[in-house]
């Protein structure tokens, strides 16, 4: 069985107090001579769900943020001296998946592989990675095996390369999360709705 499947028992229930016998500093943790394999083992356990947790907490964080104090925003996220493209995901992440629809068995990364899927997709996804003890990387393997259907095999695609600034990606990457959507999505999205626009007035 896979990581995720090893902590499902964990990720269920609320994170319980780390052990006093552990002593955490800012820069550092200090654990007994005598903690035998199952507490260490235990413990790290415990660590890795404050982790994962904390990603949602700060996306959530984010999200309130941008809502409730938009001319602020950045001046709070800058002094939280975490990189702007790792906050911006973690809001878009939380933006995306209504507190009822996370799955507590499995870790936010999970929900960030399928989180630009319809809400059933992103549900039957997750079900699944948690009842294969499926790894991030796994899930991802598995969803884009499932998403090159044979009759999408020949559809012909077209990559485009913009070159923008650093501050039109911020501009535009804000304006994305708001409608809840990642940037490459909300841009097509612009796009088609400029090019229905453009038919109009042509005719």
């Amino acid at each position: 069985m896979g990581k995720s499947a090893t902590l499902a028992n964990l990720r269920g229930t609320p994170t319980p107090a780390l052990t006093p016998q552990a002593l955490t500093r800012r820069t550092s943790l200090s654990l007994p001579q005598d903690f035998s394999l199952t507490e260490w083992q235990r413990f790290g356990k415990h660590l890795f769900l404050i982790s994962d947790s904390s990603c949602w907490w700060l996306g959530d964080w984010l999200v309130y943020g941008q809502e409730k104090y938009p001319n602020r925003y950045r001046q709070a996220t800058d002094e939280t001296g975490l990189d702007y493209k790792t906050l911006r995901n973690y809001a878009w992440v939380a933006r995306r998946f209504a507190v009822s629809e996370r799955n507590p068995k499995v870790s936010f990364q999970h929900h960030a592989e399928v989180a630009s899927f319809e809400p059933a997709e992103r549900t039957m996804w997750l079900e699944r990675a948690a009842r294969e003890g499926w790894s991030r990387n796994m899930l991802r393997q598995q969803a884009r095996q499932a998403l090159s259907a044979p009759e999408d095999e020949h559809k012909p695609q077209v990559r485009l390369q913009v070159h923008v600034t650093s501050e039109q990606e911020t501009r535009w990457a804000t304006a994305a999360e708001r409608h809840g959507r990642n940037l490459a999505e909300w841009i097509v999205a612009c796009l088609d709705r400029a090019a229905g626009q453009a038919d109009t007035h042509d005719h």
